[in-house]
């Protein structure tokens, strides 16, 4: 029984970390992740030889040029011709931004899975709490009713013996009714609520058998946001920015390219049974051909298309700079709300207090005048009714701070 209890207990902290693991959206999220690293190219591999072989065979009719002499003749000719090419790039800047901008697109990758799973755990934290403020109202309600449960049967007896009139008993079994329908429809909120919180972390369980767990106090924070997710996410996209301006820049600086070529060919007149050909392995070696150079590309005029692409960019720069600091002052006005909210409910508790202390005092000295006939079944429940709502008023303001520490912590990115 002990391990089935511990099995159907339910931290915040398992939550969430079952919720990471089945979440679909992240697993889409960890693909993309996974291709900007396949993506990404560094310089020295961008600056990689590119080689090629390319073979053709023709067949040339009439008036055409014999490969063997360069002389135009009346024949019909097949002719292969093999070519195989190297080029490498020795200075290109298109190629070293384009490493840097593939550079930042795979740490963009990893910020955005970051904001994705920053904004799942929020969820998780709000359903969890959302269903342990139920679950503990259930608990208080549940134990007022066996007070309920113990004056009813003792109305009974009363009127049984004739000691209290059956109004008694009426508004007795009238209160009695009251508290079984609030008990049944916390019950099935609480079902509801712990349902919506296991589809969110996509597991299937029997939500009936778990018991959530009161997270530990902690009351310590702190009023940084540098580490938020959309913070960081929002600077690669301003440093990407800056890289799609070195690009385009670079289209009107020089390039330096290295190539080398190897060629030959392979001829046979057709329909010449006398013609006179070397064979096909004499023939490639005799006609091999090798070029080795450099080349050299200066822009010069490109019709001002470079420049409007370059102003372009500075102007989605600019637009990625403001974005930045739009999400800095969004981020530190969450961060300022819930700080003031925390600050609110620590004021509240000490008077939450106080109000429990009266409640639970008025209640006893109620619950004598009741058995001693001094107040009716009415006014008693009334007074019963202050009592719950002061102990639940009082939990769930205690929860509630512990609700904002841990909301906090996550919107600055840290781990709970």
């Amino acid at each position: 029984m002990a391990a089935m209890g511990q099995e159907n207990s339910w931290p915040l902290q398992k939550c969430i970390e079952s919720g990471m693991k089945n979440s679909i959206e992240i697993k889409i999220s960890q693909l993309e992740v996974k291709k900007s690293q396949k993506l990404h190219n560094s310089v020295a591999n961008q600056l990689l030889p590119s080689i090629s072989f390319t073979g053709n065979q023709s067949y040339n009719f009439g008036s055409t040029i014999d490969p063997a002499t360069n002389g135009r003749v009346s024949s019909n000719i097949q002719n292969d011709n093999f070519y195989l090419n190297a080029q490498m790039n020795l200075i290109d800047f298109r190629a070293f931004a384009n490493a840097q901008k593939t550079k930042i697109n795979t740490e963009k990758s990893k910020a955005d899975l970051a904001v994705i799973e920053n904004e799942y755990q929020l969820q998780i934290l709000e359903s969890y709490y959302q269903a342990l403020f139920t679950q503990e109202l259930l608990k208080i309600q549940k134990e007022q009713f066996k007070n309920a449960e113990f004056n009813f049967s003792r109305i009974e007896k009363e009127v049984e013996i004739g000691s209290k009139p059956k109004s008694d008993l009426y508004d007795m079994q009238l209160s009695f009714a009251q508290e079984e329908m609030k008990i049944m429809q916390t019950e099935q909120l609480l079902f509801v609520q712990k349902k919506q919180l296991f589809q969110l972390i996509n597991t299937d369980v029997s939500t009936n058998e778990v018991v959530l767990e009161l997270p530990l106090n902690t009351n310590s924070i702190e009023s940084s946001f540098e580490n938020n997710p959309k913070i960081i996410a929002a600077k690669l996209s301003y440093k990407s920015s800056l890289t799609d301006i070195k690009m385009e820049r670079a289209n009107n600086l020089p390039s330096l390219t290295a190539y080398y070529g190897l060629s030959t060919f392979y001829y046979k007149p057709l329909n010449q049974p006398t013609a006179i050909v070397d064979d096909f392995n004499k023939q490639v070696g005799d006609n091999k051909n090798q070029q080795v150079g450099v080349q050299l590309n200066v822009p010069i005029f490109n019709g001002f298309r470079t420049s409007k692409r370059i102003s372009a960019s500075k102007i989605e720069t600019e637009k990625s700079k403001w974005l930045m600091e739009q999400e800095k002052i969004k981020v530190k006005n969450q961060i300022d709300i819930e700080i003031q909210n925390k600050s609110n409910y620590e004021q509240l508790d000490k008077k939450l207090a106080e109000l429990k202390t009266y409640a639970n005092t008025s209640f006893k000295t109620s619950q004598s005048k009741f058995v001693s006939g001094i107040i009716d079944a009415y006014v008693f429940s009334s007074v019963k009714n202050q009592l719950l709502s002061a102990e639940y008023d009082l939990l769930k303001n205690q929860l509630q701070i512990q609700f904002t520490v841990n909301k906090i912590k996550l919107i600055q990115g840290k781990e709970l």
